[in-house]
């Protein structure tokens, strides 16, 4: 497993900024595909945003053009800078390393079965 351990969460006024950050607890520049997910009181975990290896990333509509994801993988690091925040925007966000991510760890290559989870890190946008 690839320990993941979010920051950065809290309350912010709409219109205003964040940036949460993943630290992970493994190596994984080798191949390792990350992702940053959100869930909302009554509503199911949905997928914010990707990015692989070589830096292509991808967004879920409601957030182009305000959030941007980036990883720094010698400091094994995710983070999501999330700007003009909207009221909707409102949950819970975890950093996820994706499935077939393949990291080093105890010094031996592993391969990930299924999706690691951080623990999750609250943003509140306040009207």
């Amino acid at each position: 497993q690839v320990q993941l351990v979010e920051s950065g969460g809290g309350v912010v006024q709409a219109g205003g900024s964040l940036m949460l950050s993943c630290v992970a607890s493994a190596d994984i520049r080798i191949s390792c595909d990350m992702g940053w997910y959100r869930q909302a009181p009554g509503n199911e975990r949905e997928l914010v945003s990707t990015i692989n290896m070589e830096g292509v990333t991808t967004y879920t509509d409601s957030v182009k053009g305000r959030f941007t994801i980036s990883r720094d993988n010698a400091k094994k690091t995710l983070h999501l800078q999330m700007n003009s925040l909207k009221t909707e925007d409102t949950a819970v966000y975890y950093c996820a390393a994706e499935r077939g991510c393949i990291y080093l760890s105890g010094g031996v290559y592993r391969n990930l079965a299924d999706r690691s989870w951080g623990q999750g890190t609250q943003v509140t946008v306040s009207s």
